[in-house]
């Protein structure tokens, strides 16, 4: 992987207070100056290293306006590093940004419904990738349904831009890092 780095920092490898079933993901939440270096406040793509091992990921907003994203366990052990280790990250946005993967409520309904599959086909990858972010974000399953079809309906309309969504989670505070154990 060629690529130029955009910033290149020391953090903490971070273990989730409530990791869920699979305990065996890490986090690394961006400093601020590192973030600030990247072309946008709401999820977006990079390719860099984590102590010289090569990765690409989406980071996710971490509602201060800075990133963070998650650590599977196979990239840790590849890049030699434990939860609580002090590692060397260097970053760069993914160019082009990829296209962002589907989930299947969405496939679904814009399967069903042409004008909005349409209005989508004809968006930008980043476009898309707010959508599904704004859908994705929902904290309730009826939430997410009405957006599913909200979306549909405003993709159907003409519309490529999901209006109204905090992006960085900042001002809603609907976004955040993960609360990580002591």
């Amino acid at each position: 992987m060629e690529t130029t780095d955009v910033a290149t920092f020391e953090t903490r490898l971070l273990r989730p207070a409530k990791p869920g079933e699979d305990d065996s993901w890490a986090f690394i939440v961006l400093p601020r100056a590192a973030s600030d270096q990247l072309p946008r406040r709401g999820r977006t793509s990079v390719e860099g290293t984590i102590n010289g091992y090569a990765f690409s990921a989406t980071l996710d907003p971490d509602g201060q306006l800075g990133h963070w994203f998650t650590v599977s366990r196979e990239l840790r052990e590849a890049a030699g590093a434990n939860i609580g280790d002090t590692v060397t990250v260097r970053i760069s946005p993914a160019d082009p940004e990829p296209e962002p993967r589907l989930p299947d409520d969405l496939r679904e309904a814009l399967a069903a419904h042409p004008a909005a599959k349409a209005c989508w086909d004809a968006t930008t990858t980043i476009a898309r990738v707010d959508w599904i972010h704004w859908i994705e974000s929902a904290k309730q399953a009826s939430t997410r349904a009405r957006r599913v079809d909200s979306a549909c309906d405003m993709l159907a309309s003409g519309r490529k831009r999901v209006c109204c969504f905090d992006q960085s989670g900042f001002y809603s505070k609907s976004l955040s890092a993960p609360r990580a154990a002591d």
